[in-house]
């Protein structure tokens, strides 16, 4: 599993279709073989390609919006890059982006970073996952 690390990775990946949502994520995805192809091209001899492997490339997206605490952001990102990687085997290969859509209500999550919430997060991320793989 690659991670996403660039602005161009994740607006390219962002351009694509969502997969599948959940209460508080939704799922984006983008084939690499589309991807690629857009930025061949444009592409000059000192302009590396987004996806140079491929692989399954993972990114997560938790705006400040929806998310005020740092604590809070790293929590869920944590989450979701552990939880991608357990779940690895039944991503197809492509790109996505799993993006933070609404908050968690601070009055059901007092603490920044609690056991609750991490819970929270990764059953909702795995069942958004799994419906993702499945339409893929």
């Amino acid at each position: 599993m690659q991670r996403l690390k660039t602005r161009p990775q994740f607006q390219a990946v962002l351009a694509g279709a969502i997969v599948a949502r959940t209460t508080h994520f939704a799922l984006h995805r983008n084939a690499l073989d589309a991807m690629n192809a857009l930025t061949v091209p444009a592409k000059t001899h000192d302009t590396p390609d987004l996806f140079p492997a491929q692989d399954t490339w993972v990114g997560a997206m938790v705006p400040k919006r929806w998310a005020k605490r740092a604590v809070t952001r790293n929590a869920i990102k944590r989450q979701i890059y552990t939880l991608s990687a357990d779940l690895l085997h039944d991503l197809p290969p492509a790109a996505w982006v799993i993006r933070l859509r609404r908050d968690f209500s601070r009055k059901e999550f007092v603490s920044a970073s609690s056991d609750a919430l991490k819970l929270a997060v990764r059953t909702e991320v795995s069942v958004l996952m799994q419906s993702g793989a499945r339409s893929a």
